[in-house]
């Protein structure tokens, strides 16, 4: 698509920009983190139990956040949500204080959250959210750094579970579920935008 021809069909950089178009920037950016904060808490209260790492929709509500927000809200907004988690609060998928999950064999893919919110903005940046195609590839690529730290932090950090056991049990088990959470977000950015469109007429 040509800078002319995406300029004309997007006004608005993200999501968030073409519904709050016009509101109080800081506190439209103040509300939006709040929110953010509420969004990962809840998505992460939505999992299924594994060992080392649970299966949650994380991920999902991190591409979501990145594509409505843009590259820099979004990566603030995970950066606050694991701060708060830092001061105690109890944020993740289970019932323990966030300073454990920090700590612990999760660690690497909680990390890998931040670049990933950055990245799925950028996503939203260039456009490519408003094709689900090729919104759903580059969502893919934006997913790799939870992946890529995740393995990492289970092989040769806390966990130290060598290579193949650190993809065996983090990152292979969720292959599948990162191409559904995937494709779910590329529709769900497609659907907004089309909601937006039509909501200004």
């Amino acid at each position: 698509m040509s800078t002319n021809a995406r300029t004309a069909a997007a006004p608005h950089a993200t999501l968030a920009s073409g519904l709050f178009a016009g509101s109080n920037a800081m506190l439209r950016r103040a509300l939006l983190v709040a929110a953010g904060i509420g969004i990962l808490t809840a998505s992460a209260k939505i999992n299924v139990p594994m060992v080392p790492v649970p299966m949650t929709m994380q991920t999902f509500a991190v591409s979501m956040i990145g594509l409505a927000y843009g590259a820099r809200l979004g990566a603030a907004t995970v950066i606050a949500y694991l701060v708060a988690a830092a001061a105690g609060l109890p944020i993740f998928a289970g019932p323990l204080p966030g300073t454990a999950y920090l700590l612990g064999p999760t660690a690497g893919f909680l990390a890998g959250m931040v670049p990933m919110a950055y990245l799925s903005g950028l996503v939203a940046e260039r456009g490519l959210d408003r094709s689900p195609l090729k919104g759903f590839l580059a969502l893919l690529l934006a997913s790799l750094p939870v992946f890529l730290l995740g393995w990492g932090w289970l092989a040769y950090g806390v966990a130290q579970l060598g290579a193949g056991k650190a993809f065996a049990v983090g990152v292979a088990p969720f292959i599948l579920g990162n191409l559904v959470k995937c494709a779910l977000a590329a529709a769900g950015a497609v659907a907004g935008w089309s909601l937006i469109e039509r909501f200004r007429g």
